[in-house]
């Protein structure tokens, strides 16, 4: 594990489930990396509120107070960079992201989308799943492009559809998923394990694999 802990920043617009799991996780002394900020772009975020409770900064940086997209994410940018923030991780954050924001946080910035990429990017995930006959759904950590849903893929976590689930049913299944995967997946990158090399992942030699070659969660400590 590197020396010092990376410092991250978790973007949310709601309820902020998946900030609270990487919280958590970073608690953890020898997790590799720390949550130093919570931002939200809507002042009734109900994550504000637990991530307050847990002794995080938060801020919000309302996006109807600007005139257009550039303007937001230069505002977002420069707070994001005044907190000396190495990683910034998506968690909820509904908004689209300007291309020059993306490209000024390459490689530095991940997101967790509710579905196997690149199946089903967008909205609606679970409902698209299900009406397409899948057997199987699921959540991916990826880093973040510019289009949508795009990016080398870091993680995934697969959950099965299981006979008459109903879109609720199978967001919480998906969801719990969710919340294990994502710890891992911002570990692997504030840790130097997963990196991105012609925009493809390169996983460290290093890392236990086991006999399904599924990765297993790096100890921490």
């Amino acid at each position: 594990m590197s020396a010092m802990r990376k410092r991250v920043a978790v973007l949310i617009s709601g309820r902020g489930s998946n900030m609270a799991s990487l919280i958590e996780a970073a608690a953890d002394p020898a997790y590799p990396a720390e949550i130093a900020l919570v931002l939200a772009n809507r002042h009734d975020a109900a994550g504000l509120q637990r991530a307050h409770a847990a002794g995080i900064a938060t801020d919000v940086i309302d996006h109807k107070a600007f005139p257009d997209r550039p303007s937001f994410d230069a505002a977002l940018d420069a707070r994001l960079r005044a907190e000396r923030i190495d990683l910034v991780c998506l968690a909820g954050f509904m908004r689209l992201l300007t291309p020059g924001f993306v490209e000024g946080w390459r490689d530095r910035m991940i997101n967790i989308h509710p579905s196997l990429l690149p199946l089903f990017p967008g909205l609606h995930t679970h409902r698209r799943a299900i009406e397409a006959g899948m057997t199987l759904a699921g959540c991916t950590v990826h880093f973040v492009r510019a289009e949508m849903d795009s990016g080398p893929i870091i993680g995934q976590a697969v959950v099965p559809i299981a006979p008459g689930d109903s879109e609720d049913s199978l967001a919480a299944r998906v969801l719990s998923a969710e919340h294990r995967l994502y710890p891992l997946a911002l570990a692997l990158v504030a840790d130097g394990l997963a990196r991105v090399e012609g925009e493809r992942l390169v996983l460290d030699a290093q890392l236990p694999i086991n006999r399904t070659g599924m990765l297993v969660a790096p100890a921490f400590g």
